[in-house]
Protein backbone atom coordinates (compact mmCIF):
# COMPACT_ATOMS: atom_id res chain seq x y z
CA UNK A 1 0.00 0.00 0.00
CA UNK A 2 1.24 3.49 -0.78
CA UNK A 3 1.96 5.17 2.55
CA UNK A 4 -0.11 8.20 1.55
CA UNK A 5 -3.06 6.20 0.23
CA UNK A 6 -6.09 6.79 2.41
CA UNK A 7 -6.98 3.81 4.54
CA UNK A 8 -10.41 4.52 5.93
CA UNK A 9 -11.32 2.63 9.05
CA UNK A 10 -13.55 2.87 12.00
CA UNK A 11 -12.13 3.24 15.46
CA UNK A 12 -11.32 -0.08 17.18
CA UNK A 13 -13.87 -1.43 19.61
CA UNK A 14 -11.69 -0.65 22.63
CA UNK A 15 -10.82 2.31 24.77
CA UNK A 16 -7.84 4.31 23.53
CA UNK A 17 -4.93 4.60 25.95
CA UNK A 18 -4.37 8.20 24.83
CA UNK A 19 -6.23 10.86 22.84
CA UNK A 20 -4.61 14.08 21.72
CA UNK A 21 -5.02 16.82 19.14
CA UNK A 22 -1.90 18.23 17.47
CA UNK A 23 -1.55 21.98 17.56
CA UNK A 24 0.06 24.38 15.04
CA UNK A 25 3.39 24.26 16.91
CA UNK A 26 3.51 20.50 16.20
CA UNK A 27 3.42 20.96 12.41
CA UNK A 28 5.76 21.98 9.62
CA UNK A 29 5.11 24.92 7.29
CA UNK A 30 2.85 22.73 5.12
CA UNK A 31 0.53 21.82 7.99
CA UNK A 32 1.69 18.20 8.33
CA UNK A 33 2.44 17.17 11.90
CA UNK A 34 6.10 16.34 12.51
CA UNK A 35 6.87 12.61 12.56
CA UNK A 36 8.99 13.09 15.68
CA UNK A 37 6.01 14.53 17.54
CA UNK A 38 3.92 11.52 16.55
CA UNK A 39 6.72 9.18 17.62
CA UNK A 40 6.85 10.83 21.05
CA UNK A 41 3.08 10.42 21.49
CA UNK A 42 3.28 6.76 20.41
CA UNK A 43 6.01 6.18 23.01
CA UNK A 44 3.82 7.74 25.71
CA UNK A 45 0.82 5.65 24.60
CA UNK A 46 2.83 2.42 24.58
CA UNK A 47 4.26 3.13 28.02
CA UNK A 48 0.79 3.27 29.57
CA UNK A 49 -0.11 -0.45 29.24
CA UNK A 50 3.54 -1.36 29.86
CA UNK A 51 3.61 0.57 33.15
CA UNK A 52 0.30 -0.99 34.17
CA UNK A 53 1.71 -4.48 33.53
CA UNK A 54 4.97 -3.62 35.28
CA UNK A 55 3.07 -2.02 38.15
CA UNK A 56 5.50 0.87 38.06
CA UNK A 57 8.29 2.53 36.13
CA UNK A 58 9.25 1.41 32.63
CA UNK A 59 11.85 2.59 30.13
CA UNK A 60 11.73 2.34 26.34
CA UNK A 61 14.53 0.08 25.13
CA UNK A 62 13.61 -0.49 21.49
CA UNK A 63 11.32 0.56 18.68
CA UNK A 64 11.19 -2.55 16.53
CA UNK A 65 8.86 -1.15 13.87
CA UNK A 66 7.28 2.18 13.05
CA UNK A 67 5.16 2.87 10.00
CA UNK A 68 3.60 6.17 9.00
CA UNK A 69 0.60 5.15 6.90
CA UNK A 70 -1.01 8.56 6.32
CA UNK A 71 -0.18 12.16 7.22
CA UNK A 72 -1.49 13.78 10.38
CA UNK A 73 -2.84 17.34 10.27
CA UNK A 74 -3.37 20.06 12.83
CA UNK A 75 -6.91 19.62 14.13
CA UNK A 76 -7.04 15.82 13.72
CA UNK A 77 -8.20 14.06 16.86
CA UNK A 78 -5.74 11.21 17.36
CA UNK A 79 -6.67 8.04 19.24
CA UNK A 80 -3.84 5.74 20.33
CA UNK A 81 -4.59 2.08 20.99
CA UNK A 82 -1.96 0.00 22.77
CA UNK A 83 -1.91 -3.69 23.52
CA UNK A 84 0.70 -5.92 25.06
CA UNK A 85 1.73 -8.65 22.64
CA UNK A 86 4.62 -10.24 24.53
CA UNK A 87 6.33 -10.22 27.91
CA UNK A 88 9.67 -11.52 29.09
CA UNK A 89 11.10 -11.60 32.58
CA UNK A 90 11.68 -7.82 32.56
CA UNK A 91 10.44 -6.71 29.12
CA UNK A 92 7.05 -5.81 27.69
CA UNK A 93 6.37 -5.53 23.95
CA UNK A 94 3.49 -3.24 23.00
CA UNK A 95 1.82 -2.68 19.64
CA UNK A 96 0.37 0.80 19.14
CA UNK A 97 -2.09 1.81 16.42
CA UNK A 98 -3.04 5.42 15.82
CA UNK A 99 -6.23 6.61 14.16
CA UNK A 100 -7.10 10.15 13.14
CA UNK A 101 -10.60 11.55 13.16
CA UNK A 102 -10.22 14.18 10.46
CA UNK A 103 -11.42 17.56 11.72
CA UNK A 104 -13.19 15.73 14.54
CA UNK A 105 -15.66 14.06 12.20
CA UNK A 106 -16.12 10.51 13.40
CA UNK A 107 -17.31 9.55 9.92
CA UNK A 108 -13.83 10.23 8.50
CA UNK A 109 -11.42 7.94 10.37
CA UNK A 110 -7.99 7.11 8.99
CA UNK A 111 -5.31 4.81 10.39
CA UNK A 112 -2.20 6.97 10.40
CA UNK A 113 0.50 5.08 12.29
CA UNK A 114 1.37 1.66 13.67
CA UNK A 115 4.38 0.74 15.76
CA UNK A 116 5.88 -1.90 18.01
CA UNK A 117 7.91 -0.83 21.04
CA UNK A 118 9.72 -2.71 23.78
CA UNK A 119 9.84 -1.45 27.36
CA UNK A 120 11.70 -2.80 30.36
CA UNK A 121 10.43 -2.63 33.92
CA UNK A 122 12.84 -0.65 36.09
CA UNK A 123 13.20 0.00 39.78
CA UNK A 124 13.82 3.28 41.58
CA UNK A 125 17.51 2.77 40.74
CA UNK A 126 16.52 2.71 37.04
CA UNK A 127 17.92 -0.80 36.62
CA UNK A 128 15.84 -3.66 35.14
CA UNK A 129 13.58 -5.50 37.53
CA UNK A 130 11.49 -8.64 37.16
CA UNK A 131 7.86 -8.17 36.20
CA UNK A 132 5.43 -8.90 39.02
CA UNK A 133 3.21 -11.96 38.61
CA UNK A 134 -0.20 -11.41 36.99
CA UNK A 135 -3.05 -11.13 39.46
CA UNK A 136 -5.66 -13.89 39.17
Amino acid sequence: MNTHQLETNCLPDADPVLRVMPMPADANVHGDVFGGWIMAQVDIAGAIPAARRANGRVATIAVTSFLFKNPVFVGDLLSFYGRIVKTGSTSITVEVEVYAERMRLQADVVKVTEATLVYVATGADRRPRTLPPLAN
